[in-house]
């Protein structure tokens, strides 16, 4: 598995998102992209980001960033998860995994004793260009707007 780094191209991906709606990196080609992977709709940590991210969105819309979140799940569960928490931002779905192991956070996760495969929690900056700005690792769920405009800063 390829682990991207700052200055790369991004790995080109597409999906559906919770609306039934096709979505693609080139559906963002020409505005900075704020491309963030998470594991599980409608759990703690993801729905903490998910909401961080929807209550700075005004902030980071005039930063110039789009925002468009992926996981695992399906759209059906995207479209319940961005109807509970009012999300002003489009979810996709990557069920086969493409757009996770492209990018290169799909791997072995430890909780409570427990290994296992699964999202490695990521957000990546991407210019106009498609180009990587900066990626946060090291995800702050329930401040990660404020993360993501102090790093994209």
């Amino acid at each position: 598995m390829k682990t991207l780094q700052i200055g790369d191209q991004t790995p080109p991906f597409s999906g559906e998102d919770q609306d039934g709606q096709q979505v693609s990196l080139a559906s963002f080609a020409g505005r900075k992209l704020v491309l963030y992977f998470y594991p599980k709709d409608d759990t703690p940590g993801c729905t903490a980001e998910a909401c961080s991210l929807r209550d700075g969105h005004s902030a980071l819309r005039k930063a110039g960033y789009e925002v468009l979140g992926v996981s695992p799940d399906k759209a059906t569960k995207h479209r319940k998860f961005a109807d509970k928490y009012s999300l002003p931002f489009r979810l996709m779905a990557d069920p086969d995994k493409k757009a996770a192991l492209a990018y290169g956070v799909w791997g072995r996760k430890k909780f409570m004793g427990r290994e296992y495969d699964g999202i490695l929690r990521t957000t990546f900056l991407i210019d106009e260009k498609g180009v990587i700005t900066d990626i946060i690792r090291d995800v702050n769920t329930k401040d990660h707007a404020a993360q993501v405009l102090a790093t994209g800063s």
